[in-house]
């Protein structure tokens, strides 16, 4: 069992004590159960049931009103979740990046035709923002939407989208050209299926998800489809982000706690001349770094959650640091575990085998680790 005694820190309150627990349980006797062999049947699979379960209404606000997101719950969550099974945790979160829009800026009309559906479980997201000539440099994305009459007309392509070919809706970034750079892009609500909407590849990953490019042919949107102000969304990709990228630190996190029980299992039950393995003080360096390793990544995401959840207007700084210590150091930890597990540790099934695959995306997605480092230099820069 994880070490839990974090859940006493000042960031929380008894709500999500109790939330913690109830997931905690539910993680036992549910996951279990789902078949990893086809992804997509998978994901499915788990997305209907965290929405049967009623934990993806935390993962979009109630649109008949009641509060905003909380960041703290959503990344309990993900750590939870991605510490029993990485896929999840992907099927949580992406339920929640991709309305993550319509959370923090649809009308109450576009809240309530998509969000009543995703918290439920019933229809699946995904965030459309990634371009092929583009990645990290959302600045320069080039796809296009162009007015035409009660209409938008979308043209170029998207890709490592997750949910990609499995989404009932998308959330698509597109050049608009009310100025250059990054102020002249919209957001959109991009129903599947749309003519002149395709899914062209599948894209296959280390650890399996749901991934793919899509391109846009002259796919019409009507005007109602527009998310926020027009040229208003690079300023609506970075809120959600914002939101959202504490949120894969904890999933980080919840990746070296599961590395760390494992380790601490192999080591205590592994014979090594006849005494535990953890009696080599060697070993018991290697524990003592992993575990402080997860104490300070559960530090610095907390303290980004519980920032924003206090109402700070953005948290770039501190969900910066959270997602390139988190992730970096999970990957140590995760490494570490498999080290410590000798030939076992890179057998395929063995679970620190899968964590290991399993943790690397992270350090990409959603701002890569050296992007992050550059986010901070400029956020200490301008704070100083």
């Amino acid at each position: 069992m994880a070490d839990k005694t974090f859940l006493n820190w000042p960031f929380f309150e008894d709500r999500h004590r109790v939330l913690s627990e109830a997931l905690e349980e539910w993680c036992a006797v549910h996951l279990g159960v789902v078949d990893h062999s086809d992804t997509d049947t998978a994901c499915r699979q788990l997305v209907a049931m965290l929405g049967e379960s009623g934990f993806l209404t935390h993962s979009a606000v109630d649109p008949d009103g009641g509060g905003g997101l909380d960041v703290r719950s959503l990344c309990l969550i993900r750590e939870t979740l991605a510490r029993h099974d990485g896929l999840a945790d992907f099927a949580f979160a992406m339920q929640g990046l991709g309305t993550g829009a319509i959370s923090l800026f649809g009308t109450d009309a576009q809240k309530r035709e998509w969000l009543s559906l995703t918290r439920a479980g019933r229809a699946i997201s995904a965030f459309a923002l990634t371009e092929p000539g583009s990645g990290s440099d959302v600045a320069s994305n080039t796809m296009t939407s162009t007015r035409d009459g009660d209409d938008f007309v979308l043209n170029g392509e998207k890709t490592w989208i997750s949910n990609g070919g499995i989404a009932d809706v998308y959330t698509v970034f597109a050049r608009t050209g009310e100025a250059p750079g990054a102020k002249g892009m919209s957001a959109f609500i991009v129903p599947a299926g749309l003519p002149g909407f395709e899914v062209v590849e599948r894209l296959e990953t280390i650890a399996p998800h749901p991934l793919a490019t899509l391109r846009f042919s002259d796919c019409r949107v009507p005007a109602s489809a527009l998310l926020g102000a027009p040229g208003a969304g690079f300023k609506i990709a970075m809120s959600v982000l914002d939101v959202f990228r504490s949120t894969v630190a904890a999933a980080a996190l919840g990746f070296a706690r599961r590395a760390l029980d494992e380790a601490l299992a192999r080591t205590v039950a592994r014979k090594v001349q006849g005494a535990p393995l953890f009696d080599l003080q060697m070993v018991q360096g290697h524990i003592a770094d992993m575990a402080l390793d997860v104490d300070a990544a559960a530090l610095l995401v907390y303290r980004a959650a519980w920032t924003k959840d206090s109402g700070a207007p953005r948290v770039t700084r501190e969900a910066a640091m959270a997602k390139l210590f988190a992730t970096d150091q999970a990957q140590q930890v995760i490494d570490k575990a498999v080290q410590l597990h000798g030939g076992d540790g890179v057998k395929s099934g063995e679970v620190v085998e899968r964590l290991y695959r399993e943790i690397r995306a992270l350090r990409i997605y959603e701002g890569a680790s050296d992007v992050q480092r550059v986010v901070i230099a400029r956020q200490t820069m301008g704070a100083s």
